[in-house]
This record gives structure tokens, C-alpha cells and sequence, in this order.
């Protein structure tokens, strides 16, 4: 099978060219500094053999001459730091450009999107692969073309110098073509792979770090250090392939194009022996076949490295590709302020990784504004799918979502979830301040209305303790808090963002009895007036619910108050006695 053309091969590329765009003026000022500074490159052997044949040979002034040829040398310099600069700065914006877009794409997709794709293998697209896009733009691709237009007018000047010479090396350029074709395609195909592997040990490590207290309470560092090491050692065998692949199409390229000018140059001697060349003529040459021949070999290191780039930049624009399976509609609907609070109406849902267990099937629930409403039921009952749906973090297959007689489809995402707040189970703590983690619910907050929302989750006493108050930093993921300092952080957070729904998953699961206490107290302060959706597990935190809906199996199979529940619901009792138990229930 013939090999795919040079531009084929590095069609990936061409998906930098928006990225690009907005920058052109520079780049076609760099572009002209690389032309300036390659004829200048290409008159130097044209000073030097007039040197040679008129100021040695016949004695003419040789100041003038040697003027001439700093003058050439000046403007080299000068046009060839231009161009350095330009396209260093071309590299290092479009590559920040790049990470930017990636970002942005990747942070505003779906749940569903992840459910596939691991964190570490994005960071080391963020990192790794637009380090390949710096390199390519801010020094490959100046250098290739730099070294193109060498070669290509090296070979002019050297036919224009002597034709019958550089017809023995245009001979002998047939046998430089074919290796770097050949390597060539190999290179793209190992450098691809190596990103890949490189991707996973992000990914791995990514993992393990994150779960690192995990690891160390099971004592599995060990394990993981193996793991990670064969995956390292994987990378590393598959970037050696790269690497000798590399090595191998240098070495045969330098050694055919440094053989034929060797032979060539010998063949020149010989014609300024006989006379029939000037020895200026013949060094002209000689400069001019060394220039070719570094530009030829240079062209073949750029190669590797436009291969490696074009590898980066095929993952890179594949990311950005991808399109998030929950799409905001083209003319998103208004959300009313006001309405008959949240319809789900025969609402169907499995997860797209597993689509042969449904989670949710024919739910049907009528939500009215201001009501609190309580989720219960054993573990996979899909509670937390609910609550996915309501957020619109996923679609559901079958039936439709309304707020306020608006379908959520309709909606666009961000206003809807702006109409929410929410408390996980899981609770997320970012690293920064206290003060910056609770204004996370609204940055615009003032001071003092994150002092009071602290104050109402019960977390305002423990931050004025802390090193620093509310600037004091919290630690990646929240390390420096306990489990019910985190959960009364994010309570703030919601309490403070003041939505007209608020959804709490165990919200008070990871605190003490008192503060458990004074945090539920602040939840029916923060929940009145507002619809609120709590999934509990511990049914004394939802005792007082104005209904408690019991879902098992993606089913409603009860709804009610608690006294109702406990006679008509033998799941419900079930529960309720395990929990309070039997007398208490009787009672």
C-alpha cells in the first residue's frame, strides 16, 4: 500500500488553524522575517565566493567585501531574533488558546461524558499534548519551514553554481526520500500510542492520589506502586520505540545526504584541479551543499516532532469534538418565577454505561412549591438518580420533567440550576479559603452575608477558630476539616445561594448529635418557604416531612407522612423499625 502524501500526514494540524487565526498579522510578520532571514542565509555563500575570487585572488578591495558581508551577517541576526521571537509567542498563546478551549468544552459537559472518560487522561491532554502544540507552533514548525526554503533554495543556487554537480546530488536525494517516508508514518503511529500510555499513568495517578487515605488505611501502597510502575515502564517502552524509530530516520538521513556531498565535493576538487571551476565557485558550492544538506537533515528531526504534534493535536481536537449528550435548546424557554412546582411524569431512566438495568421507571410525583418532600428507601433505589434528573446532569428516556409547566429540556441548563441548591452526601471542598468555599454559592456575596450563611449552617463558631478565620486555607478537597465541618461548609454554600429548591442527599449524615441537631434546625429555617427535596436515610431527620415518598427498586411504592407510612407501607416499617425500633414504631 502507498504511502499516504506529506500533507495527509499532517492533516491533524490543520485543527489548529482557529486557533491561529485571530494571530495571523503576527504570523505573517514572523512569516516575513523567516523569508528575510533565509535569503540572507542563502546570500552568504555568494559573499563568500566573491571573496575568494575577487578580493584574494584578484587583489580588489577587500574592506569593502568584508563590510558587505557583516552587513549580511547584521541583518540575519536581526530578522532571525524577529522571528524566534514571534513564533515563540505565537506557540505560547495559541497553546494557552488551546488549553483554554479544552477546558471550557470539557468542564461544562455531562456526568454521562465521564461515566467513560477518566480526569487524569483530560489533565494529560491539558498538559501533556498542548506542550506538543507549543512546541510544534513556537519552534518545529518555524524550523521546518525555515529549513524548507533552505533546501529548496540551496538546490537552486547550487544548480545555478554548477548543474552537473547537483545533478549527482539530486541523484542521490531519492535515496533520502524514502526512509523518511517510511519512519516517518512509524513515528506518528508510536507517538500517538506513547500519549496514550502516558494518559493512562495520568489517569491511574489521578486515582490513587485522590483516594490516597483509602489506599494507606487497607496498607495497598505497595500495590499501587507496582501498578503504577508497570504502567510508567509501559510508557517508557513505548516512547523508547518512538525514540529509536527517531534515531534510526536521523542517522540513515545524515549519513546518505553527508555521503552524496562527500562524493560531490570530490568531483568538484577534481573540475578545479582541471581548471574548469574557480576555487571561489567551488567553495560556494560547497557552502551551499552544506547548507542544503543541514536543511535536509534538520527537515527530518522537524519531522518527528510535526508527527509527535500532529499525534496531540488529532486527541486534542477529537476532545473538543465531543459533544455533551445534555444539550441546552437553541431558543432555551424563560423559567417562570412562579407555577405549580416540579411535575415528573412517568419518568423512565437508566444510566448509559449500564442501559440493561433501568434505575427510575414510572415515576410520577407532583412536587407544590414550598412543600418538603422526603426520599427514602434502601440503597439503589435510585434517589440520587432523582435528584441527577432534577439538576438535568442526565435526560431521562422515557416521560418529562417540568417546573412550573416548563419542561426542563426547554430550559437552559444553567438557569435551571441556578433555581438549585444542594447539599451532597459527598461533600466537595475546594482549595481555598473558607471564605471563597462558602461565596462559592453566590460570588457576589458580600462579608457579611457569608458571615450570616455560616451562622444558619451552624459553621460560623469552628472557622472563627480556625489559623486564619475565613481566609484560613482549607486544604485540597478540604483535608484540614473534619467530615462535619466539610458537610456544614457546603450547607453555607447552599443556604447562601438562596434558591427557590434545595436538595439535600444525607446532608446531615457526617455530624454529631448536637450538631446534627443545630444544623437540622438551620435546614428547616433555610428550607421554609422554598420546595425541599431531602433524601434521608435515618428517617428521624424526616419525621416532620410534609410527604416521605418510598422508592425501591426505580419504583415509588409508597407515599405519605410518617404515621401513614408505618400502617399502609411494609417497606416503610420495615425501615422504621430497624431504626427506632419495635416498640417505638408500635407506639
Amino acid at each position: 500500500m502507498a504511502s499516504p502524501g506529506l500533507l495527509q500526514r499532517l492533516t491533524p494540524l490543520s485543527g489548529l488553524w482557529p486557533f491561529l487565526r485571530p494571530y495571523r498579522g503576527r504570523a505573517l510578520l514572523a512569516a516575513l522575517a523567516l523569508l528575510v532571514a533565509a535569503t540572507a542565509t542563502l546570500l552568504l555563500p555568494v559573499a563568500f565566493r566573491y571573496l575568494i575570487d575577487h578580493a584574494f585572488v584578484q587583489r580588489e578591495a577587500v574592506d569593502g567585501y568584508f563590510l558587505a558581508l557583516l552587513a549580511l551577517a547584521l541583518v540575519l541576526a536581526l530578522f532571525t531574533a524577529l522571528r524566534f521571537y514571534l513564533v515563540s509567542w505565537l506557540g505560547e498563546r495559541v497553546t494557552a488558546d488551546v488549553r483554554s478551549a479544552v477546558y471550557r468544552h470539557v468542564i461544562r459537559m455531562s456526568p454521562e461524558y465521564f461515566e467513560t472518560l477518566q480526569t487524569g487522561e483530560v489533565l494529560s491532554r491539558l498538559t501533556t499534548d498542548t506542550t506538543l502544540v507549543q512546541t510544534v507552533i513556537g519552534t518545529s514548525l518555524s524550523m521546518g519551514l525555515r529549513n524548507i526554503l533552505l533546501m529548496l533554495g540551496g538546490l537552486v543556487m547550487l544548480a545555478v553554481t554548477s548543474p552537473s554537480l547537483t545533478g549527482y546530488i539530486l541523484v542521490t536525494l531519492l535515496l533520502v526520500i524514502l526512509p523518511i517516508l517510511i519512519f516517518g508514518r512509524r513515528v506518528r503511529a508510536l507517538s500517538r500510542s506513547s500519549q496514550d500510555r502516558i494518559a493512562d499513568s495520568s489517569a491511574m495517578a489521578g486515582e490513587t492520589l485522590n483516594a490516597v487515605q483509602t489506599v494507606q488505611a487497607f496498607a495497598q501502597e505497595a500495590r499501587e506502586t507496582v501498578c503504577f510502575d508497570g504502567s510508567v515502564a509501559l510508557s517508557f517502552d513505548t516512547a523508547l520505540a518512538r525514540i529509536r524509530a527517531r534515531s534510526q530516520l536521523t542517522a540513515v538521513v545524515i549519513m546518505l545526504v553527508f555521503g552524496a556531498v562527500v562524493f560531490v565535493l570530490w568531483l568538484g576538487a577534481r573540475a578545479v584541479l582541471a581548471g574548469e571551476m574557480s576555487s571561489g565557485l567551488l567553495a560556494q558550492f560547497i557552502l551551499y551543499a552544506v547548507v542544503t544538506a543541514g536543511a535536509i537533515g534538520a527537515v527530518a528531526e522537524v519531522w518527528g516532532d510535526l508527527q509527535r504534534a500532529a499525534g496531540a493535536t488529532e486527541r486534542l481536537m477529537a476532545l473538543l469534538a465531543q459533544r455533551s449528550p445534555v444539550q441546552p435548546p437553541a431558543q432555551p424557554l424563560p423559567l417562570p418565577a412562579t407555577g405549580d412546582g416540579l411535575q415528573l411524569q412517568d419518568v423512565g431512566f437508566a444510566y448509559p454505561s449500564r442501559p440493561g438495568q433501568p434505575s427510575l421507571s414510572g415515576i410520577t410525583l407532583a412536587i407544590r412549591p414550598g412543600e418538603q418532600v422526603a426520599l427514602v428507601g434502601p440503597s439503589g433505589a435510585g434517589k440520587t438518580t432523582l435528584f441527577q434528573l432534577l439538576l438535568r446532569f442526565y435526560d431521562p428516556q422515557v416521560g418529562r420533567i417540568t417546573l412550573n409547566g416548563v419542561d426542563v429540556a426547554q430550559l437552559d441548563p444553567q438557569a435551571l440550576r441556578r433555581h438549585i441548591g444542594i447539599v451532597l452526601q459527598d461533600t466537595v471542598i475546594f482549595g481555598a479559603s473558607a471564605l471563597e468555599n462558602i461565596r462559592y454559592g453566590r460570588p457576589d456575596a458580600t462579608d457579611e452575608e457569608v458571615f450570616a450563611a455560616a451562622r444558619a449552617a451552624a459553621a460560623h463558631e469552628f472557622i472563627e477558630r480556625l489559623p486564619e478565620g475565613y481566609h484560613s486555607y482549607l486544604g485540597e478537597r478540604g483535608v484540614r476539616l473534619s467530615g462535619g465541618q466539610r458537610q456544614r461548609i457546603a450547607i453555607a454554600r447552599a443556604i447562601l445561594k438562596n434558591p427557590p429548591i434545595l436538595l439535600l442527599d444525607e446532608a446531615t449524615s457526617a455530624l454529631d448529635a448536637e450538631s446534627e441537631q443545630l444544623v437540622q434546625q438551620a435546614l428547616e429555617r433555610a428550607a421554609a418557604g422554598r420546595t425541599t427535596i431531602v433524601i434521608a436515610h435515618r428517617l428521624a431527620t424526616v419525621k416532620q416531612a410534609d410527604r416521605i415518598v418510598v422508592l425501591e427498586q426505580g419504583r415509588i411504592v409508597a407515599e405519605g407522612t410518617h404515621s401513614e407510612l408505618l400502617q399502609r407501607s411494609p417497606l416503610y416499617a420495615r425501615l422504621a423499625a430497624l431504626q427506632f425500633g419495635l416498640a417505638e414504631v408500635a407506639a
